[in-house]
């Protein structure tokens, strides 16, 4: 049942103590969601891009938008958000625009792509179209230093400035592009898959040089910040195209990465190690469970029973179709979510969410659903 953007969930009444399902999320949330609380933990906290829908505002989610807009945007959210599912939901308290650092070049560009906006949304651009350009960019990049192609030459007195303003330091880098993805964009899919399997030495020197990059980048942000890995540990990686792998292709190219980068920045059993994934990747939880991953998320048909399976000590945060949210189909998430509550129950560890992003037109009402299914049948 399609039900547009929530019109027929809105004529719903949805019966749901607010302020008691609050207290028990909190409970439900200690021990990476491993608490053995009475009510199972909602990881659902909606996106700055759901204003536009909900609000029937103008607007691109995926642009950036001015900064005091954002600011009364979020708050009219909030006020609505309050009423419907007993929370404010979004950031309302934002920096000065002035507090802004200067713009740090990204993985990508190391690597010789651009980002751009394209149809309203942020893309990295192809840098090579054959091996021989691969190797020639690889030269470059295994020369490179690292830290002065990041940072931009007024960083020095703006971080100066920002910091005896405002008091902030720069942002870790502690989430990245996952190998996998970062390498379709920088050659392309099927290049890279043909990489794989005809030149193997070449696309581990091309892994080597992402986990080498990856390393230094976050380092440099770390002594910017005055911390190191030991002090700020943890580290996570949103690799989409993983699925596009064989096991053995994903050993060879993706995993090496995972593994060295977790070593440096995640070698303590609480450490965060994470990986974001929402397509249908199940054929690499066998690998993934090497890893030791303690929180993921995975695609709407990689299901709580098979994640659990490879995956004993990983919070798994939710698959609830973002297509069925966005529709705000009211009879699909009540069948998934009883599905992961029932599954959520048996296995515990589960953050009931969607298997990746939240988009423009998921409805509070929706939210509301969710909450009111789980107080019923997410109890145990």
């Amino acid at each position: 049942m399609d039900i547009g953007m929530g019109d027929h969930l809105k004529e719903m009444k949805i019966g749901l103590d607010t302020d008691q399902f609050w207290r028990d999320d909190e409970a439900a949330h200690e021990n990476n969601c491993f608490s053995g609380a009475p009510q199972v933990a909602l990881g659902i906290r909606m996106s700055d891009e759901c204003v536009f829908a909900e609000l029937d505002e103008e607007g691109t989610p995926w642009m950036p938008i001015p900064h005091k807009r954002r600011i009364e945007l979020n708050k009219q959210y909030n006020d609505k958000a309050e009423k419907i599912v007993g929370k404010r939901l979004l950031k309302e308290d934002f920096l000065p625009e002035d507090a802004r650092f200067p713009y740090v070049k990204r993985i990508g560009e190391v690597f010789g792509g651009q980002y751009i906006y394209h149809n309203q949304t942020e893309w990295l651009t192809q840098s090579v179209h054959s091996n021989e350009e691969l190797e020639a960019l690889l030269d470059r990049v295994e020369a490179m230093d690292i830290r002065s192609f990041m940072l931009p030459e007024d960083w020095s007195q703006e971080k100066k400035r920002i910091y005896e303003t405002y008091g902030v330091k720069p942002d870790l880098m502690r989430h990245i592009r996952g190998p996998v993805t970062l390498a379709c964009s920088v050659m392309g899919a099927e290049n890279l898959l043909f990489l794989i399997m005809d030149e193997p030495d070449l696309a581990r020197r091309f892994s080597k040089a992402i986990t080498m990059v990856t390393l230094q980048m976050a380092r440099v942000m770390d002594e910017e910040c005055g911390t190191c890995a030991e002090a700020t540990p943890g580290f996570s990686f949103a690799d989409d195209n993983c699925c596009l792998l064989s096991p053995p292709m994903y050993e060879l190219f993706g995993f090496p990465v995972l593994e060295k980068v977790f070593e440096v920045y995640s070698p303590a059993p609480d450490d965060m190690r994470y990986q974001h994934s929402d397509s249908a990747m199940g054929h690499l939880l066998p690998l993934l469970g090497r890893l030791n991953l303690n929180g993921v998320n995975f695609g709407p048909t990689v299901l709580i029973p098979e994640i659990r399976k490879h995956l004993p000590l990983a919070r798994i945060d939710g698959c609830i179709s973002p297509m069925s949210f966005m529709r705000n189909d009211a009879d699909e998430l009540t069948s998934q979510v009883r599905r992961d509550c029932a599954d959520a129950i048996k296995y515990n560890g589960v953050n009931i969410s969607t298997a990746g992003s939240i988009n423009n037109g998921s409805s509070l009402t929706s939210m509301r659903l969710i909450m009111s299914l789980i107080q019923q049948y997410g109890r145990r």
